[in-house]
C-alpha cells in the first residue's frame, strides 16, 4: 500500500506520519506487512430476554348476576430491572392482573410467564406488599421481617433481617410492636419483609394508598431509593395516583375501565430524581389526564 503525500510548501506530510523536505533523498519507508487473515467479525450480544411475560391474558369471574369480564386479552413484556406501573380506574382489572402475576389468580386464559416459565403458584421469586402493611400484630418487626426465613440459621436469619431494616430507615425499631409504628413506618416494614426473601420481582398493590398526602410523598421518594439499592430488582406496582405512577415509573400501563385492556404505554425517560414541578413531569401528566377525560373544559349552568 503506497503512503499518501500531502503537500506543505517545501515541507510534504506522508501519510504513515513523518514530515519530510522533498529536495532530500527519498526516505526508506518500513514496509507495511500485508494480513492474510480474515476479518474478525463482531457478534453483539443477544438482548436479555423479557423477565416478565403476558400474553393474551383473559380472566372471567363468576357473580350472581353473571359473568364479569375482568380483563381481556392483557400482553405485556417487562424488562428486567424495570419500574412499571398499572393506572387505571377502579374496578379495570389491575389488582387481578397483579395477582395472577403472583400466583393467587389460577383460573384465566393465556399465559403469565416468569423467565419463561408459567407461573402456577405463589413463589419466593414474587414478593408481594399490599395496601395494608398485613404485619402481624403479635410479632415484633423483627420477626415480622424474618417470617419468611425459618429455613436459614439463626445467624443467616438475623443478617438478613437487620440489614433490609436498615435498607428500609428502620433498624432502630427492630423490637417494636407493629401498633407502635406511624402507617408510613409499617409500610416500609412490610417492604422489607417482602424484600427479605431476596424475590427477583416485587409487586405493589397500591402500597401507599393509605397513608396522607405528605407521608406519600416521602414514601414515594423512599421507595425509589430502595428500589435502586436492590439492583436487578424488577417492580411491578398498581396505583390510582398519576404523579406517583410518572415520579417512580420506567414505564406506565394505562388500562382501560372493564374488561381491563391495554389502552396506552408510556415511556418516562426522564431523568432521575424527578421534579414534580418539571415541565416535562407535567406535560406527561397532562396526556395521563387527557387519557382519563379529566381535562376537557365542562360548562357548569347554575339555577338560581
Amino acid at each position: 500500500m503506497d503512503a499518501t503525500t500531502y503537500s506543505l510548501s517545501r515541507l510534504e506530510v506522508s501519510g504513515l506520519g513523518r514530515i519530510v523536505d522533498p529536495t532530500d533523498s527519498a526516505p526508506v519507508l518500513p514496509s507495511l506487512p500485508t494480513s492474510t487473515s480474515k476479518p474478525t467479525k463482531v457478534v453483539a450480544s443477544p438482548a436479555p430476554g423479557p423477565k416478565l411475560s403476558l400474553r393474551n391474558l383473559t380472566k372471567v369471574f363468576q357473580g350472581g348476576s353473571g359473568e364479569v369480564m375482568a380483563l381481556q386479552h392483557v400482553s405485556l413484556d417487562v424488562r428486567p430491572g424495570e419500574f412499571v406501573s398499572l393506572l387505571g380506574a377502579s374496578g379495570c382489572g389491575k389488582t387481578t392482573l397483579l395477582r395472577i402475576i403472583a400466583g393467587l389468580e389460577r383460573d384465566y386464559l393465556g399465559e403469565a410467564l416468569l423467565d419463561g416459565k408459567r407461573i402456577e403458584r405463589p413463589g419466593k421469586d414474587r414478593g408481594v406488599v399490599f395496601q395494608d402493611h398485613r404485619l402481624l400484630p403479635w410479632l415484633t418487626i423483627e420477626e415480622n421481617v424474618g417470617f419468611g426465613l425459618a429455613h436459614l440459621s439463626r445467624k443467616e436469619r438475623t443478617e438478613i433481617v437487620q440489614s433490609h431494616l436498615a435498607l428500609v430507615g428502620l433498624a432502630g425499631f427492630a423490637k417494636s410492636r407493629p401498633s407502635q409504628l406511624s402507617g408510613g413506618m409499617a409500610q416500609r416494614a412490610a417492604i422489607a419483609r417482602a424484600l427479605a426473601t431476596d424475590p427477583e420481582i416485587l409487586l405493589l398493590d397500591e402500597p401507599l394508598g393509605a397513608l396522607d398526602a405528605l407521608t406519600r410523598l416521602y414514601m414515594q421518594e423512599e421507595l425509589e431509593r430502595i428500589w435502586k439499592e436492590k439492583p436487578g430488582l424488577t417492580v411491578v406496582m398498581v396505583t390510582h395516583d398519576v404523579d406517583e405512577a410518572i415520579y417512580l415509573s420506567d414505564r406506565i400501563v394505562l388500562l382501560s375501565p372493564r374488561p381491563g385492556r391495554i389502552k396506552r404505554i408510556l415511556d418516562i425517560s426522564a431523568a432521575r430524581p424527578r421534579s414534580r414541578e418539571d415541565a416535562e413531569f407535567n406535560g406527561i401528566k397532562r396526556v395521563l389526564l387527557e387519557e382519563f377525560q379529566l381535562l376537557h373544559e365542562k360548562t357548569v349552568e347554575y339555577v338560581i
